[in-house]
């Protein structure tokens, strides 16, 4: 794996997953045991995540260094999303639909990855699953009315995890965690979550910023 990716699972916190963390189980005190009761709780979630087709809201990134970026988050279903850091942090992500795009603009430096090789496939899917590509491994309520549902690859159950955790009622996801290849761990809170909104198709095309166009379309 490439130092970019390696970083942008950091960065990202939702894009990628390395290949070495264990999953986790969950806590046998709050953990839902019962298959039905999983099935039904898996379907809620997907119905509520297939409702969002846009999606606007603050961002709060918590790092595994301490250090805690903040920023918005756009979504505009299928395959459209967008990570736009707070000053002075000018860094970006952009998903146009068919590649992920990362600015780092301390390196100014553009890297980019088809979706499908990201762990954000499976939100920006015209369909959304949690099953096939990925496989529900422990769902917890840990507090009432509070859901939180761990995913794994299928096909590499071993490469780390994905936690999704969501307010019940309503439905609402309020965060994901993901952890890399290294045990490393990236939090990211969502805050004042609009849905359904008008967004700028403009805000997911990536442009490389002032100065770097002539840079960004020679290498490109």
């Amino acid at each position: 794996m490439s130092s970019f990716l390696r970083s942008f699972a950091l960065v990202a916190a939702l894009i990628f997953i390395s290949h070495t963390a264990h999953a986790q189980t969950a806590s046998p005190s709050d953990a839902i045991t019962d298959r039905a009761e999983q099935a039904a709780l898996t379907r809620q979630a997907e119905i509520y995540l297939n409702s969002i087709t846009t999606m606007r809201a603050r961002f709060e990134q918590a790092n595994q260094d301490g250090s805690v970026d903040t920023g918005v988050f756009y979504l505009n279903r299928p395959g459209r999303l967008r990570f736009q850091y707070d000053a002075p942090k000018k860094d970006y992500i952009v998903a146009d639909g068919l590649f992920v795009h990362f600015w780092d603009d301390s390196m100014k430096d553009h890297s980019n990855a088809p979706i499908g090789a990201t762990l954000a496939d499976f939100l920006l899917k015209k369909n959304i699953s949690l099953k096939g590509d990925l496989e529900v491994t422990g769902i917890r309520r840990p507090q009432p009315e509070t859901l939180v549902i761990t995913l794994v690859q299928t096909k590499n159950r071993e490469a780390g995890d994905l936690r999704l955790m969501f307010n019940e009622a309503p439905m609402e996801l309020q965060k994901w965690r993901v952890t890399d290849g290294s045990g490393n761990i990236t939090e990211v809170t969502l805050k004042d979550a609009q849905t359904g909104i008008k967004l700028d198709a403009r805000q997911f095309i990536f442009k490389a910023p002032k100065g770097y166009e002539t840079d960004f379309n020679n290498r490109n």
